[in-house]
């Protein structure tokens, strides 16, 4: 049986941009926090399979919650980066996203001694106007991202980009990029495998798509979920009626769907089911930037050397 991908975006349910604004974010301490309580449950579904994942900890709750990483981590999880603040890359400036990245990277060393070495951005926000996230990568010392979605989306994504993992050539380095899974359908590249689209269709679909990028395309799924859709008890948030119904749909379905999930499919790190095998090498430093000359990560021969 292939393994696939299994990552988990750490953070809480207030902190979903969809209801996002700058007076809210300012209040964000005052929010009843459900972090811990949901990350808690979701490990033990994840110990209940013997399951490990990878788990994109936001630097926000890294900071306030060191116990909790720390706790994630003992569990034998990867740890990776989803930035600080969760603000869209696309709205800060590469000076901005750069401070973002070693502000997170700083929390999350300090709550569990791991340097990270991935990133996943907010709401999948490196699109095609914030392809120069790539680059402030490579220069930071990542080694893979896992950010662009090949799709169409009003918020996110970057149709025509590749569908699986592959070495990426910037002007600043090399990259592995891993993006969520999609499936094509008439022609067309449609999400799956993650988040609302894993809360709103057919759990049918779900496992054939997984079952044809195992079997027929002979690639890995990367599904991902967040520890709050597994809590249909969360306090409710004001925002449109579209985003309502995204954020809360068959929420109480979640849980039971995962569970399900693992058991039809094996699962592991991102790193692990992509064979990125072992970490950049440390980068040497030209000024504030660190500099990437060579890839020193391993993804599927396929898919290796990739420049879009």
């Amino acid at each position: 049986m292939m393994l696939n991908a299994l990552t988990i975006d750490l953070e809480d349910y207030f902190h979903v941009t969809a209801f996002d604004g700058p007076e809210k974010r300012r209040h964000w301490d005052q929010f009843e926090s459900r972090v811990c309580r949901n990350t808690g449950r979701m490990l033990r579904l994840l110990a209940s399979s013997s399951t490990t994942a990878t788990f994109f900890v936001l630097g926000w709750v890294a900071e306030r919650y060191p116990d909790l990483v720390a706790r994630v981590r003992e569990a034998g999880h990867e740890i990776a980066s989803h930035g600080y603040s969760h603000r869209l890359v696309y709205d800060m400036t590469p000076a901005e996203f750069r401070e973002d990245l070693r502000r997170a990277r700083r929390a999350i060393a300090s709550a569990c001694g791991v340097e990270v070495r991935g990133y996943r951005a907010p709401s999948f926000s490196i699109t095609e106007r914030s392809l120069w996230a790539l680059d402030v990568l490579v220069e930071e010392g990542y080694a893979f991202d896992s950010s662009v979605y090949p799709v169409h989306h009003h918020r996110y994504g970057v149709p025509g980009a590749p569908r699986h993992a592959h070495q990426l050539a910037r002007p600043s380095g090399w990259l592995v990029e891993v993006p969520p899974s999609t499936m094509r359908l008439c022609g067309v590249t449609l999400p799956v495998a993650g988040g609302g689209y894993f809360r709103l269709y057919p759990y049918a679909l779900t496992r054939r798509a997984i079952h044809d990028l195992n079997t027929v395309e002979h690639q890995p799924a990367v599904v991902y979920v967040h520890p709050w859709e597994i809590d249909p008890l969360q306090p409710r948030q004001a925002g449109s009626l579209v985003n309502r119904f995204r954020h809360s749909v068959n929420l109480d379905r979640t849980e039971s769907r995962l569970s399900r999930l693992l058991r039809d499919y094996a699962f592991g790190p991102l790193s692990t089911a992509i064979q990125i095998q072992s970490p950049l090498a440390a980068p040497r430093r030209t000024g504030d930037r660190a500099c990437v000359s060579a890839p020193d990560v391993m993804v599927p021969a396929s898919v290796q050397g990739q420049s879009w």
